[in-house]
């Protein structure tokens, strides 16, 4: 078997370790990326004994632009095609500030952005021509819909739905495919965590508080990461050899939008 090679950065967050699991279930050859070194390689450890893989991976730091390159160089050197690679570019803090000072958008720009992309740029080289290559740029539901307590991400996260329309046109011909995933809620243990304290807050049970927060998603639900690690893998299979520069909803119909 011709095993694929994918990328997947915040390998070691709450969607990012799920969807790592999948994919290595699923046959793939894995450079897992993410900030913290320890849980990195502990994650690589159990994944390549579960699966009796050779998973490898590397430390990367997206607000350093320095720790970007050095990684890009890094997996230039493993010599490998690679067929896939799953970003999830760092999420700005909820703020109801739309006007941060000069500085505060640099940083972000920086770190939830531009360095991501340079790590973009540093891959797509890596990807052969033979072979459809997919790139699955994983954002969240302020990229389609504003909310007015993610003001800053509404801005960052409808950035990479162009850049990733952008790349789509430009990168077509060379068989690589673009494309976004939208979040809505998802639940991870941190967003889990999230609910309960809001239910305690409130004086509610953690299943009262849920129903609460899903009445206004037609499916009455937060997604798992399972289920997104579903839709990730569809965008780096076969599925998607007739799809790119598109942004798919995954978000249990929360956006109200055609």
């Amino acid at each position: 078997m011709n095993r694929k090679t994918v990328i997947v950065t915040g390998a070691t967050g709450g969607i990012g370790r799920v969807l790592c699991e999948y994919l290595s279930q699923m046959g793939f050859d894995l450079i897992l990326l993410a900030r913290t070194e320890a849980s990195l390689l502990k994650l690589v450890s159990d994944l390549n004994t579960k699966f009796s893989a050779n998973h490898k991976s590397h430390r990367i730091d997206f607000s350093d632009t320095q720790s970007v390159l050095t990684c890009v160089e890094w997996v230039k050197t493993l010599g490998v095609e690679v067929s896939g690679l799953v970003v999830m570019p760092p999420q700005p803090l909820q703020t109801s500030e739309c006007m941060p000072d000069v500085a505060e958008w640099s940083d972000l720009f920086n770190r939830c952005f531009a360095n991501p992309l340079e790590l973009v740029k540093g891959v797509v080289p890596l990807m052969g021509e033979a072979e459809r290559g997919k790139i699955v740029i994983i954002s969240g539901i302020s990229s389609a819909q504003v909310l007015s307590h993610y003001a800053t991400s509404n801005v960052l996260r409808c950035s990479w739905l162009a850049q990733a329309k952008t790349m789509a046109f430009a990168l077509g011909e060379k068989n690589i495919h673009v494309n976004t995933v939208s979040l809505g809620g998802t639940l991870t243990e941190k967003y889990r965590a999230g609910i309960e304290n809001r239910g305690l807050q409130e004086n509610r049970s953690f299943e009262e508080q849920l129903a609460e927060e899903t009445s206004n998603i037609p499916l009455r639900k937060y997604g798992s990461p399972e289920e997104v690690s579903n839709v990730v893998h569809g965008l780096l299979t076969s599925f998607s050899d007739h799809i790119s520069g598109v942004n798919l909803l995954c978000d249990g119909g929360f956006t109200r939008a055609y």
